[in-house]
């Protein structure tokens, strides 16, 4: 009797698919503030329910819109050795400082190299939580 995969998962340890989500907006929002707070020309004013807000648009955007600009643009990504993946998640942060603004979130991107220096330090301290707060799902990619 091979048994419930779910219940298998949860008493090794890896989390569900809920659970995963909710780390994943959990890395974002740390990373998003550290880019606010390391990038001048990104600025967030607002209480902390706004930001977790902003947290939960950034993961939005990046679990649907982001793998399809990911395969479209794969073309330039791989002429470019992938340093053109950091111009899509500059665009990433700008759409959701657009999305931000329309809501009144109080998260501000003042121009492209704001966002794209956002994008290198959310990329850099979100891989640095992901394989520390989640090692499981890095288990098999790592070497």
């Amino acid at each position: 009797m091979a048994g419930n995969p779910i219940r298998a998962a949860v008493r090794i340890g890896y989390p569900t698919s809920a659970m995963a989500q909710l780390i994943q907006i959990a890395i974002n929002a740390i990373a998003l503030y550290v880019a606010v707070v390391l990038v001048p020309g990104l600025e967030f004013h607002g209480e902390w329910w706004k930001f977790v807000l902003v947290a939960v648009a950034f993961s939005l955007v990046n679990t649907y819109l982001r793998p399809i600009l990911r395969i479209v643009t794969m073309p330039i990504s791989i002429l470019t050795l992938g340093i053109f993946l950091l111009i899509i998640n500059a665009f990433m942060i700008l759409l959701v400082g657009a999305v931000s603004i329309q809501l009144h979130l109080g998260f501000a991107v003042h121009d492209f190299w704001a966002a794209f220096l956002g994008a290198i330090v959310v990329a850099i301290v979100g891989f640095i939580l992901a394989v520390t707060l989640a090692p499981a799902r890095f288990a098999g990619r790592m070497f």
